[in-house]
């Protein structure tokens, strides 16, 4: 019955918001994804020095850092379980990008003062730590107001080490994605204040790329199904540094 009343036109994290708030209701467990969170940001923390170690060795280090980062946007009990960490970070590091806008990313980050960093799944916030070291700027790095699938909260980005690395502040909203309309008062001011946005993984993506705050965003992600890699123009599986366009 509740599927029949979710709008055509809504976005996938506003219908995911419904299902999950009444999985958590019918099962009485606010944060069902809880152990596999921690196991994801264990596995992502054992990689952390051969992830380092790739950057150190690269020709253009900030390049890898975010190929690292986009790498850990595979970690997505949402969209795909069937995932190999070891193969599917190997073949990121590694391939040609679908989108490119990786100068402009350059150039915006170089006169930036301050970086609204959006993040995306627990343990994929190791991967995003790699990304803000290598940045050198202060970075304001957002999480779940409440727990939604394994979408990273507070506690998954402290485990990860990134309060070491970045102001953590809660977007307020409880959807597997940064719906403003559900969002704090408080986040909402940070984010319209904000010149320099980074939002990482499809669940930002499908909330953001069609507002008119689209322009400030740099998108960074994988494209993990036929659906959106139909709507941005790429292949399925392609990893993408997109900078996002006046609506």
């Amino acid at each position: 019955m509740m599927l029949k009343e979710i709008p055509l036109d809504s976005t996938p994290p506003e219908s995911g918001r419904l299902i999950y708030r009444k999985i958590s209701e019918i099962t009485e467990n606010i944060d069902p994804y809880r152990k596999i969170k921690k196991e994801s940001t264990e596995k992502a923390l054992s990689l952390y020095p051969y992830l380092k170690s790739r950057v150190v060795a690269s020709n253009d280090r900030l390049l890898m850092a975010i190929r690292i980062a986009i790498a850990g946007n595979v970690i997505d009990f949402g969209a795909n379980w069937g995932f190999d960490w070891d193969t599917e970070v190997a073949d990121t590091l590694e391939k040609e990008f679908a989108l490119f806008d990786y100068d402009k990313f350059r150039e915006k980050l170089d006169t930036a003062q301050k970086i609204v960093y959006l993040g995306d799944n627990a343990g994929e916030c190791v991967f995003d730590k790699i990304l803000i070291e290598e940045m050198k700027k202060p970075v304001v790095y957002v999480v779940r107001g409440a727990p939604i699938i394994n979408d990273a909260t507070r506690a998954d980005a402290v485990q990860a080490g990134i309060d070491k690395v970045a102001t953590i502040v809660s977007s307020g909203t409880d959807a597997p994605g940064t719906i403003l309309d559900t969002c704090s008062t408080e986040f909402k001011a940070l984010f319209h204040n904000s010149d320099f946005i980074i939002s990482k993984g499809q669940g930002n993506y499908e909330a953001l790329s069609h507002t008119s705050a689209s322009r400030l965003i740099f998108f960074l992600l994988k494209v993990k199904c036929r659906v959106l890699a139909r709507n941005i123009g790429v292949e399925e599986g392609g990893i993408v540094i997109q900078a996002g366009r006046d609506r």
